[in-house]
């Protein structure tokens, strides 16, 4: 897979270390047991994947590479490039402008905007609307567009669903910019409707069944689905799509769901006719750290902490899967750690930041988990892992640990 050049700070003397050495160890990525970095007082458990994707250093790579190329020009990002505050941070200190946030609320009105500018289009892609708004004005809108390959891989599934006559389920945030980007596709090429979570896929699916009431599902789903869309009509024929950040065995059991209710309808027999078989949608490297978070999972740690964030949703769903087994602690940044005893974390699902007590246990020997998401530096994970390191006295060098690991 092609390599990017992404700025050195934000790559790191220990995670960087370890991703290296398990790259050469375990090149087809089979192993997702975690590194185990030791450091007597505590050790820490580090995922097999995390952090920067190939989406993501793509991005990073474009966005810099228009700031070098284009000394003399306005730069702007259409919205947060990726869901990482440090990262688009730096990119503001460095003079370029957000022209909207992630709800879509525009900052600075395109009417100001020039045929002379430069705008990147962030690694979630954007709508058809936005990309014709940003030609009509004269920009170049390819130039410095960033989208994941696999995003785009998406959107020609889609189209592909839609040649054949298929209606499309979109498993995602209806709000998330991923999703709008291919909603706005997958409507130009089918009847188009986005679900949540598999509690929504399971309206939708009684509706198909004959279950809910019409005035039901256009409660539950309102504004989440194409210009006229019947759903008496368009849900005899259907395939499943997803927003790469979502959880790859929550898309997986709701497309299998839809699948088993074209079954019961019509039977195993015409299948073919009524559901198509979409899982070549799947996000690798969603799908890569999430398998590496159940590889986490299988220690027996005290607590675990994830890095990331705040409005990332593979960050979120990370956390998701960690809480399930022990505490966790959702943190964008080292800062956020005000001692021994003190953290500061975030709860994704109230939307709130919380303030908690004694979060490291009082023991021989603490045991971490520690990943974070796909937008997350490598440098911001290490910085965690020192400061942490830093109230136990008594830990050993990490120049130490690392050769050790490099022995074993």
């Amino acid at each position: 897979m092609k390599s990017f050049n992404i700025p050195d700070f934000y790559k790191s003397p220990i995670i960087s270390k370890v991703k290296e050495m398990r790259k050469i160890s375990d090149p087809r990525k089979k192993d997702f047991t975690p590194t185990v970095l030791d450091f007597g007082p505590v050790r820490f458990f580090i995922a097999r994947h995390f952090g920067f994707c190939y989406g993501v250093e793509h991005a990073i790579e474009t966005a810099y590479k228009a700031i070098e190329e284009n000394p003399d020009k306005r730069i702007f990002l259409l919205s947060q490039m990726i869901h990482n505050p440090d990262v688009n941070n730096d990119l503001l200190k460095r003079g370029v402008q957000f022209l909207m946030d992630t709800a879509g609320t525009t900052i600075i009105p395109f009417t100001e905007l020039t045929p002379n500018d430069i705008v990147i289009i962030p690694a979630f892609g954007t709508t058809l609307k936005i990309e014709e708004q940003l030609h009509t004005i004269g920009i170049e809108v390819r130039k410095y567009d960033t989208t994941c390959p696999f995003v785009e891989r998406v959107w020609k599934k889609s189209e592909k669903l839609g040649e054949d006559n298929y209606s499309i389920i979109i498993h995602g945030k209806s709000n998330h910019e991923e999703t709008k980007a291919t909603f706005s596709r997958s409507e130009q090429s089918a009847p188009s409707i986005i679900v949540k979570d598999i509690n929504e896929a399971e309206l939708l699916g009684n509706f198909i069944l004959g279950k809910v009431q019409l005035d039901e599902f256009y409660r539950v789903f309102n504004g989440k689905f194409s210009d006229k869309f019947d759903p008496e009509k368009d849900l005899l024929r259907v395939g499943v799509i997803n927003q790469t950040t979502m959880l790859a065995t929550e898309t997986q059991e709701i497309a299998e769901y839809f699948k088993n209710i074209m079954i019961r309808k019509y039977g195993a027999d015409a299948l073919k006719e009524h559901f198509a078989d979409t899982r070549d949608t799947l996000c690798y490297a969603t799908n890569e750290n999430q398998e590496a978070t159940y590889g986490l999972l299988k220690e027996n740690a005290d607590l675990a902490i994830v890095v990331g964030g705040y409005n990332s949703s593979n960050t979120s769903h990370i956390v998701e899967l960690c809480e399930e087994k022990l505490p966790t602690f959702f943190i964008s940044s080292a800062t956020e750690i005000a001692s021994k005893k003190e953290i500061r974390h975030y709860d994704y699902l109230n939307h709130e930041h919380l303030h908690s007590i004694d979060f490291l246990p009082e023991k021989a020997v603490v045991n971490i988990i520690l990943t974070s998401g796909a937008s997350c530096p490598d440098s911001v994970v290490d910085e965690v892992l020192q400061k942490i390191i830093s109230f136990f006295p008594a830990a050993k060098n990490v120049t130490e640990v690392i050769d050790q690991l490099v022995i074993a």
